[in-house]
């Protein structure tokens, strides 16, 4: 994973600025340790992203319906489909009610490693809720929805 370069506000003597700033080093610092732990398990975060949807819907998906849960264009799902594949995460199924489309249906191998997955994360959300323990989380959880 690329590391992001170190952020700095344009006036660092501006809270505001580095408020945004602190919550965006945050962001990729979270991003980083989840990224970390679901390597140890053979995952990244899309492909665990990936996976989840497939899990959560308990039926072969197809790539379209992949890239609209994941918000992301066709030709990404195309190649993340690809590399769970030739992981064996995933297999390529045809569509009963399309002969040119193709599905998504995850494998018992994808399964567990999802399962694992879910373990890690919930690591890495246990380390994050004692990082915060102490702070008012109601506050934090409304500052953060007010900038979605």
């Amino acid at each position: 994973m690329n590391k992001p370069a170190k952020l700095r506000s344009v006036n660092p003597g501006a809270a505001d600025g580095q408020m945004m700033y602190s919550l965006v080093r945050a962001a990729h610092v979270l991003e980083s340790r989840l990224e970390e732990a679901l390597e140890q398990v053979g995952l990244s975060l899309a492909k665990f992203g990936a996976l989840s949807h497939l899990v959560k819907e308990g039926e072969p998906l197809s790539l379209s319906e992949c890239a609209m849960k994941m918000t992301c264009v066709r030709s990404n799902v195309t190649q993340l489909v690809d590399r769970l594949e030739a992981d064996g995460l995933v297999r390529r199924v045809e569509d009963p009610e399309d002969r040119r489309a193709v599905r998504a249906a995850v494998t018992a191998l994808g399964k567990e490693r999802h399962a694992a997955g879910v373990r890690q994360v919930e690591k890495v959300q246990a380390e994050f809720a004692k990082t915060l323990s102490g702070i008012d989380q109601g506050s934090l959880e409304r500052l953060l929805s007010a900038i979605r």
